[in-house]
C-alpha cells in the first residue's frame, strides 16, 4: 500500500517510486518543483491535491497519515471539507470525471475548479476548464463572458457542472465560442 502524509491541505507521497507509480497510473499529483513533467521518471516527492487524495483513499490505492496516525476516509473528507468551499459538490464532479476516464487536475491557474484532459498533462493541453456551481448559485452574464473569454484565449472549452449529489448525477453546460 502506498503511504502519504497530510501536511496542511496537501498530501505528500515521499517515496519517489510510489509517486512515479501513481503518476504513471493516472497523472495524479505533481512532482515537487517540476511544473510540467514529460515522463513519470522524476526524482522528487509527489504532491497530491486533497481531492485527489480522497479519491485515491476511496479507491484503496493510498493510505494517508497525519501526526503518525492513519486517517480514515471520513476524517480525510472532513479535513477536505474545511479546506475546500463546496468540497462535496466538487468531489462529486471530480469522481465522475475520473470514472469516465478523464484526467482531472486543479484548475486554479485558469481561474476554475478543474482542468480536464483526455490524455493527460504533458501529452496535450487540457481541452476543458470546469467550474462547479450549485443550483442555488447565481450565474451572471458577466461571469460567463469573463470565463468564456479566458477559455478562448487559452484554447479550452469553458464548462459549468451542476452536481446533484442526492440523484448522483451532474449536469454539464459546455460553452463553445465562435466568430460569426
Amino acid at each position: 500500500m502506498i503511504t502519504a502524509e497530510l501536511i496542511e491541505d496537501s498530501v505528500i507521497i515521499w517515496s519517489i517510486e510510489d509517486g512515479r507509480k501513481l503518476y504513471r497510473e493516472g497523472f495524479y499529483g505533481k512532482p515537487l518543483g517540476i511544473p510540467k513533467p514529460k515522463t513519470p521518471d522524476f526524482d522528487a516527492p509527489l504532491i497530491l491535491d486533497i481531492i485527489e487524495a480522497v479519491y485515491l483513499v476511496e479507491k484503496g490505492k493510498i493510505e494517508v497519515y497525519h501526526a503518525c496516525r492513519k486517517m480514515s476516509l471520513e476524517e480525510l473528507r472532513e479535513h477536505a471539507s474545511r479546506a475546500y468551499a463546496k468540497f462535496e459538490e466538487k468531489y462529486h464532479v471530480y469522481r465522475e470525471l475520473r470514472e469516465r476516464g478523464f484526467i482531472v487536475t486543479p484548475g486554479i491557474k485558469f481561474g476554475s475548479d478543474f482542468a480536464v484532459y483526455r490524455l493527460g498533462p504533458g501529452l496535450e493541453h487540457a481541452p476543458f476548464i470546469v467550474q462547479v456551481k450549485t443550483r442555488e448559485e447565481n450565474l451572471s452574464a458577466l461571469e460567463i463572458i469573463r470565463s468564456g473569454r479566458l477559455a478562448t484565449t487559452v484554447r479550452k472549452y469553458f464548462t459549468i457542472v451542476v452536481p446533484d449529489i442526492r440523484a448522483k448525477t451532474n449536469s454539464y453546460i459546455l460553452f463553445e465560442w465562435f466568430k460569426p
